[in-house]
């Protein structure tokens, strides 16, 4: 017996994290009393005298920003990682277990216009943040302590960005964090049980069933997950079996930079306000194994619900237990596609 995905509570199984995800989508006619979040119309300037990151400022820990014209990397100024760290760890009684944590925190300016995002801005100029990013992630990945290269950024105050100004973070570590962790082990078991990569193959499914893709071209698809957890989460997933940023090619980063531009644009059109979101790259680790699994994506988790002022909470049932989503990924997509 199939049961009907769009009426039925059910549980969705997540093929990269291992983890189910409970969906109810008879949910969706409850109604709202709870909280509602303010939509900000203020008018942002091209250059805020007072942004720590626009072009010739000093920032907040005292150097002085040069006056770029495109990108400009630099070291986080208040980092959760530090560089010089020694190796130490602990164990009491397989009870208390802690060890030392080294790393580098970059942060990186996509535009030296404070009152842009990355859906307002140029094809070209979003492809050299692409290129930037494939730069940091093989200077950082030749480090010998660093094994894993986390590129990603918030948008928007609700998203905790603390600066308006585009740009978005690279956090390199000595471990290999949770989220890839899991999704290194779920592509490794999926290649040695099919011989075939993970991705490749879900990417495929989704194109013959046509349901959930938001859009694509030669080079790049764009989707809600099936196994989506935040409202309109979206997966940006490259073609061609590439495990990095810097293994694609200078047509797959211009693909990306566009598919990035579409996607952002759509989520601002969908609520008529600069969508907030988390988005960040998975991509294999810099340890030194070759890791053939790995398959180059993007996620994006953004929290916007019902509209501009109603948000998904991550709380109750869903801190306790495991994820839940009341509208379906399918209903999603249709909304994006519309946009």
């Amino acid at each position: 017996m199939v049961f009907e995905l769009n009426s039925v509570p059910h549980r969705r199984f997540n093929l990269l994290t291992s983890e189910w995800i409970l969906v109810s989508p008879h949910r969706t006619l409850r109604p709202w009393q709870g909280q509602t979040e303010p939509v900000q119309k203020t008018e942002i300037p091209a250059y805020d005298p007072a942004c720590y990151m626009c072009p010739g400022n000093r920032r907040a820990g005292g150097e002085q920003n040069p006056t770029y014209v495109k990108t400009f990397v630099f070291d986080n100024d208040f980092p959760a990682l530090l560089p010089a760290v020694e190796t130490s760890q602990t164990n009491r009684n397989d009870l208390l277990i802690a060890e030392s944590e080294r790393g580098i925190c970059r942060v990186i300016c996509y535009s030296p216009r404070h009152d842009l995002t990355l859906s307002q801005m140029e094809e070209q100029d979003v492809s050299g943040v692409v290129d930037v990013w494939a730069e940091e992630s093989l200077t950082l990945g030749e480090d010998d302590g660093i094994k894993y290269v986390q590129i990603f950024e918030n948008r928007g105050a609700m998203m905790g960005a603390s600066n308006p100004h585009p740009h978005g973070q690279i956090w390199a570590s000595s471990s290999i964090p949770n989220e890839i962790a899991k999704e290194q082990a779920s592509q490794r078991d999926y290649l040695d049980a099919h011989k075939t990569c993970l991705l490749c193959d879900y990417v495929r499914l989704e194109q013959s069933e046509g349901e959930r893709i938001i859009f694509e071209d030669e080079n790049v698809v764009v989707l809600v997950p099936f196994w989506a957890i935040w409202p309109f989460e979206a997966m940006v997933i490259g073609k061609r079996h590439a495990g990095s940023i810097p293994e694609l090619g200078s047509s797959e980063r211009s693909a990306l930079a566009r598919s990035l531009i579409r996607l952002t644009q759509k989520y601002d059109r969908l609520f008529n306000v600069s969508f907030p979101y988390s988005m960040g790259f998975h991509q294999r680790p810099s340890d030194g194994d070759g890791h053939e699994e790995w398959h180059l994506h993007a996620h994006f988790f953004p929290p916007l619900l019902r509209s501009a002022t109603i948000r998904k909470f991550m709380v109750g049932y869903e801190l306790l237990a495991g994820p839940q989503r009341d509208i379906t990924p399918e209903s999603a997509v249709e909304r994006l596609k519309e946009a």
